[in-house]
């Protein structure tokens, strides 16, 4: 079932924490996320076990509200992201009289209300507070939020997850301007693969019920499962790799025919092999050419040409805003496919 609201005493050292970790009581530690572990869905014998989240495509923040209004925000890398984001600060407000450290995913929206990354790589970074409010205006930032790890100076990392759920559930943050509480599902594996997919997600985060949170631990306790898209691809052109791929592709420019023309879409490099590479020099030999084929701008450098004539198939996890495949795979060449004219 849903639960949520969708928009869609001694304590341990553990490992991933630091001396910051170990502060008085009341104190608000300095942590790492917890991270998710690649793999399958949980089989259908054991998903009653696990919950299910969306996976957003963004980037991992955790919150720090002292209870007085402020809102200190941290990334991944435990860099301050407090001016970088500064319409989350009405978050802090919003838990005035609560000290808690929240866990989240800082994303930015597109105009179907999909996690677009290329429009936060925007935001990401930016210490001027001037530019990055400027920047707030025509990218807003929206925090999703989905653990709780201390809440008014008590800490919940040994707290099964339904349990820090329920409790950041009651905080009763709900809805915000910029932030919201999405919901999870128990079991229902299958058919929240298919939601996300059909909405546009990344793909599924699942997580045992039963599981602690261990800061800084890449743990098998959570699970991610990204949707990948299958596409084939016109080759245009290639690029050249380094070191020992000198005189190779290191990377294929790709297009996808549209009607006024093939339409340049990314350079795909990952997932090639040696012998894959050897075999594309010799066929982008015999079908060079001085002029690129593509109809719009390809934004790279030392770029050899090629006649519109082979076809890939390649795997990739979404479109860029920019119209650029996103995380693009090597799978496969289709002779079957080649354009002989």
């Amino acid at each position: 079932m849903w639960r949520g609201r969708c928009p869609f005493p001694l304590r341990a050292v553990r490992i991933g924490t630091t001396i910051e970790d170990m502060a008085p009581s009341g104190a608000l530690p300095t942590l790492s996320p917890m991270l998710a572990t690649p793999g399958p869905l949980p089989a259908a014998g054991e998903e009653d076990q696990w919950a299910f989240e969306a996976k957003w495509d963004g980037a991992r923040c955790l919150g720090r509200a002292s209870g007085d209004g402020a809102l200190r925000l941290v990334t991944r890398a435990g860099n301050d992201a407090t001016a970088t984001y500064p319409e989350l600060a009405p978050l802090g407000e919003r838990l005035r009289g609560r000290s808690a450290v929240l866990d989240g995913e800082v994303v930015v929206l597109d105009a179907a209300g999909r996690p677009d990354f290329g429009l936060l790589q925007r935001r990401m970074g930016v210490t001027s507070r001037r530019r990055a409010t400027s920047l707030a205006m025509d990218h807003p930032v929206h925090l999703v939020l989905f653990d709780v790890l201390y809440l008014d100076g008590r800490p919940l990392l040994e707290l099964p997850y339904v349990e820090r759920r329920a409790l950041l559930a009651e905080l009763g943050l709900g809805e915000g301007p910029h932030w919201s509480v999405p919901a999870y599902v128990t079991g229902h594996a299958r058919e929240t693969w298919e939601a996300t997919l059909d909405a546009g997600f990344e793909g599924v985060v699942a997580k045992r019920l039963t599981s602690r949170y261990a800061p800084g631990v890449r743990s098998a306790e959570w699970r991610k499962t990204k949707h990948l898209v299958t596409l084939d691809v016109v080759i245009g052109g290639w690029t050249e790799g380094r070191g020992g791929l000198s005189g190779l592709p290191g990377a294929v420019l790709a297009g996808l025919d549209e009607p006024d023309g093939l339409r340049y879409v990314g350079s795909v490099g990952s997932g090639l092999s040696g012998r894959e590479r050897r075999e594309l020099a010799a066929y982008l030999a015999v079908v060079r050419r001085d002029t690129p084929p593509f109809v719009n701008p390809v934004d790279v450098q030392g770029a050899h040409w090629a006649e519109p004539r082979l076809v890939a198939e390649v795997t990739f996890s979404g479109w860029t805003s920019a119209g650029r495949l996103r995380q693009p795979t090597w799978h496969r060449l289709r002779p079957d496919l080649t354009r002989l004219d």
